[in-house]
């Protein structure tokens, strides 16, 4: 009995649920999980490095005890699975939002070009003009590279160029306005 004891308290490591654990983490990171779900992903490579932890704590004494381990290795994949499963709808709403700062994006550079037509011309004011116009451009080139992020599938890089632009675009509007009213005085 106290031979078959020994043998039993010598408990097998779970090898295989570490296995299956990290290849669920690497199954989320292969959907872009560390673009689209990064807290999630960190969070699961902590509860794998947690269990792990347990195992080797475990592995050191003479009655090891896996399963508290095994249970946590479980409930990584668990949790695992249902990060994986909303990574496309987070995909989605990236798209969806960068799409509709392209739009926003490219009213606003409408905008600061129709102003600008519209804008005062007199006596100094030419260099003024021919510099914004030059701006203008600038922000038309950089409005094709949101284009070919989105298509690129980088929605937040797309995002960001395009609250570069619709800042850029506002500040010129401004300065147009601006103008305007000084004349109107």
């Amino acid at each position: 009995l106290l031979v078959a004891f020994v043998f039993a308290s010598c408990a097998k490591q779970p090898t295989q649920e570490i296995t299956n654990a990290q290849a669920a983490i690497d199954a989320v990171v292969a959907e872009k999980g560390d673009v689209y779900a990064p807290d999630e992903l960190k969070k699961l490579n902590d509860d794998l490095q947690a269990a792990n932890d347990e195992i080797s704590t475990q592995s050191k004494k003479f009655f090891k005890k896996y399963g508290p381990a095994k249970e946590m290795l479980a409930a990584l994949l668990t949790e695992a699975e249902a990060v994986k499963a909303g990574i496309p709808a987070k995909k989605e709403a990236a798209k969806n939002a960068a799409i509709q700062a392209q739009t926003e994006a490219k009213a606003l550079l409408d905008e600061a070009k129709a102003l600008l037509d519209k804008a005062p011309k007199g006596k100094g004011t030419k260099a003024d003009i021919e510099a914004m116009k030059s701006d203008l451009a600038g922000l038309e080139t950089s409005f094709a590279e949101i284009q070919t992020a989105i298509d690129g599938q980088d929605f937040f890089g797309a995002s960001g160029k395009a609250a570069t632009i619709k800042e850029k675009a506002m500040a010129i509007s401004d300065q147009v306005k601006a103008a305007m009213e000084k004349v109107k005085r």
